[in-house]
């Protein structure tokens, strides 16, 4: 009889220590599950933990535009789809050097009466902006170097003084640049029909001889 009741009790105590056992994988599984770990299983491989999370490449300047909306905003020089030389509200077209942007708009009155609309792709920028667009350039471009043959440096663009405006769509360029002497308008670059400068004297003796690009242009070298 005695050892009967030796072996009940050990039975029960063996049986404890199960239900201890078991409470304790069970209270291991639920932590492990709030802190995202993964525990070993005999069935499956290794894996990396669920809770790491992979490092992103890097992303290209767009992607980041998005992130920073207020980085080419319409404050720094962005210009609205349509804009013209005559939404003075507009900062792009209301920072342009004076001179510049009444030229513009006695040419764009007779563009108007030809019935060709001059349009503000870009004008004045900040100097944020033409650096966005500069790293934008490297990007697209591959090097700095060429990058150089279509975005100034901020301080040496004709965009951030106000000095120049890109000019569309493609016919209303093209008009500009058959008649845009007479308003001292000239292209200043063979690459880039669209940019125009005001030019003293180009109504009179024509505009000068045009860069064959930005790299070119003596202006756009770093100043001191």
């Amino acid at each position: 009889m005695a050892s009967y009741r030796g072996a009940r009790r050990a039975a029960r105590r063996a049986r404890a220590r199960r239900i201890r056992a078991a409470g304790l994988l069970g209270v291991i599984a639920v932590v492990a599950a709030a802190l995202g770990w993964q525990l070993p299983s005999s069935s499956s491989t290794a894996a990396p933990p669920s809770h790491v999370v992979p490092k992103e490449p890097p992303r290209p300047p767009a992607e980041a535009r998005r992130d920073r909306p207020d980085a080419l905003g319409e404050a720094g020089g962005a210009v609205p789809s349509g804009t013209t030389v005559f939404d003075e509200h507009v900062p792009g077209v209301a920072n342009l050097d004076p001179a510049l942007l009444e030229a513009l708009r006695w040419a764009a009155a007779d563009a108007a009466a030809a019935g060709v609309q001059l349009v503000v792709d870009s004008g004045w920028r900040s100097p944020a902006y033409q650096e966005r667009l500069l790293h934008e350039a490297v990007w697209k471009y591959g090097s700095e170097e060429e990058a150089a043959r279509w975005v100034a440096t901020p301080n040496t663009s004709a965009h951030v003084s106000g000095a120049a405006v890109d000019i569309g769509p493609s016919g209303a360029a093209a008009w500009l640049s058959d008649h845009g002497a007479a308003y001292g308008l000239c292209q200043v670059y063979a690459n880039e029909p669209w940019h125009y400068e005001l030019r003293s004297g180009a109504a009179g003796h024509g505009c000068p001889p045009m860069y064959a690009d930005a790299a070119h242009d003596p202006r756009m070298q770093p100043r001191g």
